[in-house]
């Protein structure tokens, strides 16, 4: 047995991405028995070497990174073909508006409901609502600096995954537009403790 193919045995098996970390976890709790060790710069190594193996023999999957790990997936040119083994109707896509709101929680995150509204010009209670049902979005607190400590919002891992992205950095121009400015919703005086 040999290192990647231990790793591809697990990449396949697996039902969700799989990181460096935990397939060396994995193979020493298996390993142990079979003489089989590893380290994480050595698992990075294999899975690099099954990426490029994959793309020379033209297979009909790949190795894709994400957010959470690594994981076998179809090649896209096969998709049409992939597609009928799903027959269900594909979900809603998001709307121009929930797309918006979307790209504005990401870029400024953690943001208001107030500032996000500020920036868009409308109310977005039933887009934020349909992004959160979702799962690309959560609160992620309150912001403690405004009074009546407003709840923040920010993207979640599968926002991450969803849109194949492994950080917030991938996200196009993103530094040009964190420090752009954009409008923020009028913040009422801080209330003056009474003595």
């Amino acid at each position: 047995m040999t290192l990647p193919r231990v790793i591809e045995a697990l990449l396949f098996s697996a039902q969700k991405p799989l990181s460096a970390k935990a397939i060396v976890d994995l193979i020493k709790r298996a390993g142990e028995s079979d003489g089989l060790q590893s380290n994480e710069a050595q698992v990075a190594a294999a899975l690099e070497q099954l990426k490029i193996e994959y793309i020379e023999q033209q297979r009909a999957f790949q190795l894709v990174e994400r957010a959470e790990g690594w994981q076998l997936t179809s090649d896209p040119a096969y998709a049409n073909f992939v597609q009928h083994l799903f027959p269900e109707p594909k979900p809603a896509r998001l709307s121009a508006p929930a797309l918006e709101t979307l790209a504005i929680i990401a870029y400024r995150q953690p943001i208001t409901r107030a500032d996000v509204e500020a920036v868009r010009g409308v109310n977005i209670d039933a887009v934020l609502q349909t992004i959160l049902e979702r799962g690309l979005v959560k609160i992620s607190g309150r912001d403690e600096k405004i009074p009546g400590r407003p709840l923040v919002y920010e993207t979640t891992q599968f926002f991450l995954d969803h849109f194949g992205l492994r950080n917030l950095d991938e996200l196009p121009n993103v530094e040009e537009l964190r420090t752009r400015h954009l409008p923020t919703a009028p913040r009422p005086p801080a209330p003056v403790a009474s003595e």
